[in-house]
């Protein structure tokens, strides 16, 4: 779900994508809610104000994924147990939990290998956005209207925002995962990674019990611990979980109107400004400024109105000073998108600039909107093994790319418009081959 997720992107990488998740917004990613790793700290101080910069994560960067781990599994969890109970939870919980607990080394297996988000962003778009998705999103927003009426009008937060994350977490409930969280948080929280933010969430995960929430048997989710069908990490679920149906628990499992609530509760906690949009699908001149298309450049939506930004219809945007950045996640050819101030939340949410813009779309296909150009042409993909290429190539000239993984993240294209600009090629931030062969030359 949420920043937690290990994919997600919270004070971790959120991550979302779950059990089935797609995961995961992962561990690297994906949203989960609790993790905002790097890279989702990377993304959100760029895209918010100074102020906000100071929201740091409270755990150090992600250990690179060939780490090793040493001291047994059972030791490391003879400590987790004082810990635990050092820490107030209930001898009971604490027995039921851990006594027989055994690593997962799938779940390390997993962590190591997340290639989903280094599609690209209509690649990616393109499998989990599928019209047998948004009819049944659809169906869903009709079958539970008051629900959803009633929680608008609490939290602020708009049906189909909120219906198009439960799409992606969980496929509207149908797919929450099938993995023992318990166990994978027990092996996470052991694993060189990600110890210290995994422990914290595998703590949390026991209070959750203690509570009486859930039981230790219906903590089935995905390989990166998180719950439910909108996939909490156990922290934000801790924080942020809610009782909406009244019968004393906080049941994202099962209960609809608790899954629902819940949601809207946590995205209102991240920032969500009440009847003000997230994300719109526009139009750009051939002649635009590239270099002001990115996500840490804001300008009022008057000022790209007359620059010939228009909407996807052709028609005019209001000439007024809403603040919005122009993404281009295809580059100049590809789709544009205005994000304003809410498109923050989905920042938060995953750190996943992809999976962003997915959820936020989906939104507006949900609340109406059709569906979105594909550019004026076709766009050539870089392969993974040909964005590592670029990534080296920009780190030994000094630029930062984060970890060279294959991913298109937040500083990776930050550097890639930093070259483009220096080698005077258009500067939309999107690799391109011919990037590629420059960089070459000037070894």
């Amino acid at each position: 779900m949420i920043a937690g997720r290990v994919g997600r992107c919270s004070t971790y990488p959120l991550n979302r994508a779950g059990g089935n998740t797609f995961l995961h917004r992962a561990m690297s990613m994906q949203l989960s809610k609790a993790s905002l790793t790097a890279a989702v700290v990377a993304m959100w101080a760029i895209f918010a104000p100074a102020p906000a910069q100071a929201q740091q994560s409270p755990y150090p960067p992600p250990a690179p994924p060939t780490c090793r781990n040493t001291g047994s599994f059972e030791s490391w969890l003879q400590g987790f147990r004082k810990e635990a109970l050092d820490n107030g939870i209930s001898r009971a919980t604490v027995a039921q939990v851990l006594d027989g607990m055994t690593l997962d080394s799938s779940v390390i297996a997993r962590d190591r290998k997340q290639g989903f988000f280094a599609q690209s962003f209509l690649a990616f778009s393109d499998k989990l956005i599928s019209q047998n998705r948004i009819q049944n999103g659809i169906a869903r927003l009709k079958q539970h209207r008051d629900l959803f009426a009633k929680v608008e009008k609490e939290y602020g937060v708009p049906a189909p925002v909120i219906a198009a994350f439960w799409a992606l977490e969980s496929d509207y409930g149908s797919v929450v995962g099938k993995l023992p969280i318990l166990r994978a948080l027990a092996t996470l929280a052991y694993d060189c990674r990600r110890p210290d933010m995994f422990r914290a969430e595998f703590m949390d995960a026991l209070r959750i019990i203690d509570r009486g929430d859930l039981t230790a048997e219906e903590m089935i989710g995905s390989w990166a611990g998180e719950l439910g069908q909108t996939q909490f990490l156990p922290s934000h679920y801790l924080k942020h979980a809610i009782d909406y149906d009244g019968d004393g628990r906080r049941n994202l499992i099962t209960s609809i109107p608790d899954v629902i609530g819940s949601s809207a509760n946590f995205i209102a906690h991240l920032g969500w400004q009440r009847g003000q949009p997230w994300l719109e699908e526009v139009q750009v001149p051939g002649n635009l400024a590239w270099e002001e298309a990115d996500l840490a450049v804001q300008h009022p939506r008057a000022k790209w109105a007359g620059w010939g930004v228009t909407r996807a219809d052709g028609r005019p945007l209001p000439a007024d000073a809403l603040p919005a950045s122009l993404v281009l996640p295809m580059g100049r050819h590809g789709p544009a998108f205005l994000a304003y101030e809410n498109f923050r939340v989905y920042l938060k949410w995953n750190h996943s600039l992809n999976y962003c813009l997915t959820a936020a779309y989906l939104a507006t296909r949900l609340a109406g909107a059709p569906p979105m150009s594909r550019g004026s042409r076709q766009i050539p993909e870089l392969s993974m093994e040909q964005v590592k290429e670029l990534q080296q190539l920009l780190a030994r000239r000094g630029l930062e790319v984060g970890e060279i993984d294959g991913k298109l993240g937040a500083a990776t294209r930050s550097s890639v418009k930093a070259a483009q600009i220096k080698l005077g090629l258009p500067a939309d931030s999107y690799p391109t081959v011919e990037l590629i062969e420059r960089l070459r030359g000037q070894r």
